[in-house]
């Protein structure tokens, strides 16, 4: 038997034959009962193959669940548009560094699904981009945040600085408005939401 160690993602750990401890039933669970959730677990938890697992889930890729307990109660296998937001592998201990991660997200998904012609902010441009992608899908959208603190978790009592406004600042102060303003737009694009999960180690 292959076992998974360290492999996060679905799609590899079904085509490649590793082994699979069938969650599914509780994925669906996951996906029909609820709208928004958070979710506080230590590392090597399996908090990424979640958020794999859930993304692939509502691509609608049936291939890849075919056999497991998920294939018995989902009928519909639809299609929804996927915004997936992964802060590993990043390292946030720079001033400007989480800026310019989440502006690549944002540009790209831009690219494809429209940019608001009016707000600048990037709150205003994320929701802008989940209303397009309801209209032009003809479904809500899902947002998929993996490990949401860490980019504060890489700076907090550090002592590192960075310039708000022109003023030197503390990086973990920086960081926590950046990211409060981006997750605040959850309540501003409600409508336009299906489904959102954040996961991290920390309920900071």
């Amino acid at each position: 038997m292959k076992y998974p160690i360290g492999i996060q993602d679905f799609e590899k750990i079904i085509e490649d034959g590793y082994v699979y401890v069938d969650k599914t039933d509780l994925v669906y669970k996951l996906a029909n009962e609820g709208h928004i959730y958070f979710l506080s677990r230590p590392r090597r938890f399996g908090k990424s193959l979640l958020i794999s697992t859930l993304k692939y889930y509502f691509q609608g890729r049936k291939d890849l669940f075919q056999g497991l307990a998920i294939d018995q109660f989902e009928k519909e296998w639809a299609e929804y548009p996927v915004f997936h937001i992964d802060f590993n592998g990043g390292n946030y201990d720079k001033d400007g560094e989480l800026e310019k991660r989440i502006q690549g997200y944002v540009e790209t998904w831009e690219s494809q699904w429209g940019r608001d012609p009016i707000n600048q902010e990037i709150g205003a441009r994320l929701a802008y981009i989940f209303k397009q992608a309801h209209e032009k899908s003809g479904r809500r959208a899902v947002v998929l945040i993996d490990e949401y603190d860490k980019p504060l978790l890489d700076v907090i009592d550090t002592g590192y600085t960075g310039l708000l406004n022109g003023k030197e600042t503390k990086l973990e102060d920086i960081h926590r408005g950046i990211l409060k303003a981006l997750y605040s737009v959850f309540k501003l694009a409600d409508e336009d939401l299906q489904f959102v999960m954040l996961t991290g180690i920390s309920g900071i």
